[in-house]
């Protein structure tokens, strides 16, 4: 876009005080449009990363790859971590100069239900908790297709009630996840609301993984430009988490399909370069007809969990950013 398009040259002196909002607004439209440039030079860094070996055919072999992916950039010198155990339950929490120990971004990794780690997703659970001011407690649950549904679901439920023993009170404590863990959050709540237990304070969504049944039309029209899930991949995914003769429409595996009423403030972020971007888009609709308080934001350009890349990704920034915002306006 020329500067003649933005900023017509009017010389009139009537026109002038106009025009001289107008080259404020051709000022930040150029550096928008620079912006955009340099936001397409770090998405496109973080393409060729995950693209640059093929997936790996077995599980040992592909659980190796996203740690080591997701580790490229390791936390900050300031973020402390510390094992934690509970009944069985590996998990780690973090904390940075300034969280309140009084509140807890409660995190369930990415990885399909069969992949993913602790490790994996330690920078972007690490920089949530900070953009939030608070402790996060991330989850290394069961995977499978050695611990199938319901395994990762009762160790989500271990770890909510370790906060809960520890002193933790319900609404100070914020559940969120990336891709299966935006799904195991979703269920987590759905469980508690099911028992007519506290809920968490609200829930943060990351490209979640909402629809097993693969219904969702943008698998097919995002297929051409998103870098890491596709559909086959999806499929292969769901017949190790939950295999026939399970129904993956029950809304315990398919969060999509439940009766949303009565869940907590939810932010779903998903980029618009995603095969699972309808099973945003659709969960969202589905909390907004149940009268959830839901916001959606759609990143333009971003792939598949961008914010995991925050330490080279802007728009990964950005969106945590958002994402302590959001958490700090419900705690």
């Amino acid at each position: 876009m020329s500067v003649s398009e933005i900023c017509p040259d009017d010389t009139t002196g009537s026109a002038h005080a106009d025009r001289g909002r107008a080259g404020l607004l051709c000022w930040r439209r150029i550096l928008g449009a620079a912006g955009e440039s340099v936001s397409q030079q770090e998405i496109d860094a973080v393409r060729a990363l995950l693209t640059s070996k093929p997936r790996p055919v077995g599980w040992s072999e592909r659980r190796q790859r996203i740690d080591e992916i997701g580790s490229t950039w390791p936390v900050a010198d300031d973020v402390r971590l510390e094992e934690v155990e509970f009944d069985g339950v590996p998990g780690e929490w973090s904390i940075v100069p300034g969280s309140d120990p009084s509140h807890v971004l409660l995190f369930f990794h990415g990885g399909g239900y069969c992949s993913g780690s602790i490790i994996s997703h330690r920078r972007m659970v690490t920089e949530a908790g900070r953009a939030a001011r608070m402790r996060t407690l991330a989850v290394d649950y069961r995977l499978a297709p050695e611990h199938p549904y319901p395994a990762a679901h009762e160790d989500a439920m271990t770890a909510w009630r370790f906060l809960r023993m520890r002193g933790i009170e319900a609404r100070n404590i914020a559940v969120g996840g990336d891709s299966a863990g935006g799904n195991l959050t979703i269920t987590l709540i759905n469980r508690l609301r099911a028992a007519g237990e506290e809920q968490p304070g609200c829930a943060r969504l990351a490209s979640p993984w909402t629809d097993l049944t693969m219904s969702g039309t943008s698998l097919e029209a995002k297929a051409a430009v998103d870098p890491l899930i596709h559909k086959a991949y999806l499929e292969e995914l769901a017949e190790c988490y939950a295999p026939a003769p399970m129904n993956r429409k029950d809304p315990l595996i398919s969060p999509l399909f439940s009766n949303l009423s009565g869940f907590p403030p939810v932010l779903i972020q998903v980029g618009s370069d995603e095969t699972l971007l309808d099973d945003s888009i659709r969960f969202a609709r589905a909390a907004g007809l149940a009268d959830v308080d839901v916001t959606l934001q759609v990143w333009p350009h971003m792939i598949h969990a961008w914010p995991m890349w925050n330490a080279r990704l802007k728009a990964g920034r950005d969106a945590l950013e958002q994402v302590g915002a959001f958490v700090r306006r419900w705690e």
